[in-house]
């Protein structure tokens, strides 16, 4: 049985509570929220006997952590994770993991530094849909154009609608995320148009084009919207790849298309299993008891972070961007906060950024 510390109360920290609680090798031993009322109306509505508090060393301090979610504002991520791996406690985040680079090479210089884990839950990535369209797509050879359109209309009210770049921060991490799991590898370079329609009801950029070159010469295209009335796709967006045997296409969910060269048109379905919060933890607890990394792992998510920093470099600069440029200026200003212990294991991972 492992004990987990949630910290955040919110909507998706309740959900995480739940994720938890359907484990039977899992429980919460402690909720954390800057607001009390929070923390024990969440622990109150699941009938759980339990300590709830407003900070993280109190909880750490109290009582026993196996594991901490990570479930707090954004700018709340690097206090709350950097708190728990000093203190040994292996970390589960939601996305972002935080809300810049420079700030998530400060986490993975840590997390190597302490030898804890850290790893970052892309809940999209985890969809049945996605491991399916994953294999489609290998199957088919030399990848030469993956695209993903993604049109959706939400009216969320709120942060959001006030943000300065609301599609490419707040969702689109997610299909960046989902394109390195498909073709298994990283960008090189990005260009990005970023705008707002002249309809939108969001204060920031609301769409975006964006196309990201890989080191094998694939390309992948992002084509999105927030604001788009009519003919919306699902929220894992609409795919398509065209592929050295044939191409694919998955329509966001549980259908998945195949025409090879020669003709065949096959029709995959999805299988049932665990997505989700429910996957992304038990991949999590799996990696604890010995298995391997979990994909959201620091030092491999930072890249789908560093895929929106740059994509909205991109978009303020009109020119394309280079992800080691990215990298190189994310670690420099990461190295000037640093301890030494961290600045060590930043200068160790050159290499795994691909850094000159």
């Amino acid at each position: 049985m492992r004990n987990v510390v949630v910290v955040g109360a919110g909507g998706m920290g309740r959900a995480w509570m739940d994720a938890i609680a359907r484990r039977a090798d899992t429980r919460v031993s402690a909720v954390v929220d800057v607001d009390p009322a929070a923390a024990r109306g969440a622990v109150e509505q699941r009938g759980w006997d339990i300590p709830t508090m407003q900070t993280v060393d109190e909880a750490l301090a109290l009582v026993e952590a196996d594991l901490l979610l990570n479930v707090t504002v954004p700018e709340a991520h690097l206090a709350v994770s950097s708190a728990a791996l000093r203190a040994g406690v292996p970390v589960l985040s939601e996305k972002p993991v935080t809300p810049t680079v420079r700030d998530a090479l400060q986490l993975l210089g840590l997390s190597k530094a302490t030898g804890v884990l850290l790893a970052t839950s892309q809940s999209r990535r985890y969809s049945s849909g996605v491991r399916l369209y994953r294999q489609a797509v290998t199957d088919l050879g030399k990848i030469g154009q993956l695209d993903a359109q993604f049109f959706q209309n939400p009216r969320f009210g709120g942060f959001r609608e006030e943000m300065d770049h609301p599609l490419l921060v707040d969702m689109a991490i997610h299909t960046f995320d989902q394109a390195r799991y498909i073709l298994d590898a990283d960008p090189v370079s990005v260009y990005c148009d970023e705008f707002n329609p002249p309809w939108s009801w969001y204060r920031g950029a609301a769409a975006a084009q964006a196309i990201f070159r890989f080191a094998d010469g694939t390309r992948f295209s992002y084509s999105g919207s927030w604001c788009a009335d009519g003919l919306t796709t699902s929220w894992n967006a609409t795919w398509r790849a065209s592929a050295q045997s044939g191409a694919t296409r998955w329509d966001g969910e549980r259908g998945v298309v195949v025409e090879r060269a020669d003709g065949d048109v096959r029709e995959l379905e999805a299988s049932d299993g665990d997505e989700g919060l429910d996957a992304a933890l038990a991949e999590f607890v799996a990696a604890l008891d010995g298995g391997p990394h979990p994909s959201g792992e620091i030092s491999r998510n930072v890249w789908s972070l560093a895929m929106v920093e740059a994509a909205i470099e991109s978009s303020r600069s009109q020119a394309p961007v280079l992800f080691a440029d990215v990298f190189s200026a994310a670690l420099a200003s990461a190295l000037e906060v640093a301890d030494a212990d961290v600045a060590a294991a930043l200068q160790s991972s050159r290499d795994l950024l691909k850094m000159r």
